[in-house]
């Protein structure tokens, strides 16, 4: 289990964690440690991750433990996961709903450690303009097109605005026993896979509802 030793570290190391994240800053600095999403178009929460895996040490161990193919982010008391979220999206509409991990894993990760944890980084986020640039830089230095994009290019599917930066208002760690698993909600239950297998399914958080053990709050411009 996690002890008020261990949120402390966490707390007092999350305090540090630089809150304005500029996406060409944030991918350059990515690729220049040769961390290996720095390709990946969703950035934000592998920045994130990045900056985790690169500053909660050795208080988290990193990798976390693996259950089947899924693994957590780090381990530190118990398992925890590493995500970022935007508070509004695109179209300026609040979301207050979090996608985590599998649930099979977090259950046999409660078993295990008696809870599993997330570490969520809240904020708000900028998206690029129709002109698409920061769409482009990010193609033209990775060197061409992802297998991603040509293949939603062949659906004629429609190109997502970027999240071209990231302010975090705060940081919160959740966490997830036997009794608040039971009031969290499920995504993805009952969909399958593209060759027919079916998803495993995801707990959903509602921020609404879900109270964090600890919060660092990042005030000011």
């Amino acid at each position: 289990m996690i002890t008020k030793k261990i949120e402390d570290r966490l707390m007092k190391l999350l305090s540090k964690l630089p809150r304005a994240w500029d996406g060409r800053r944030s991918i350059l600095e990515m690729k220049a440690a040769q961390y290996p999403h720095w390709k990946q178009m969703e950035w934000l929460g592998f920045y994130f991750q990045y900056l985790c895996e690169t500053r909660l040490s050795p208080t988290v161990t990193v990798p976390g433990p693996k259950y089947g193919r899924v693994e957590f982010d780090g381990l530190s008391g118990i398992p925890w996961d590493f995500k970022a979220h935007p508070i509004k999206d695109a179209s300026g509409k609040i979301s207050n709903s979090v996608i985590v991990n599998d649930k099979r894993a977090i259950l046999k990760a409660i078993k295990q450690y008696g809870a599993a944890g997330l570490i969520l980084a809240v904020g708000e986020a900028k998206f690029n303009d129709e002109d698409r640039s920061f769409q482009v830089w990010h193609k033209e230095l990775k060197g061409g097109l992802s297998d991603y994009e040509k293949k939603r290019i062949l659906r004629k599917a429609p190109s997502r605005l970027r999240k071209v930066s990231f302010r975090m208002t705060e940081v919160a760690l959740i966490i997830m026993d036997d009794k608040a698993i039971k009031k969290l909600g499920s995504f993805q239950k009952g969909f399958r896979n593209s060759d027919g297998s079916p998803r495993n399914a995801k707990v959903l958080l509602d921020l609404t509802k879900v109270k964090p053990v600890r919060v660092v709050k990042f005030g000011g411009n």
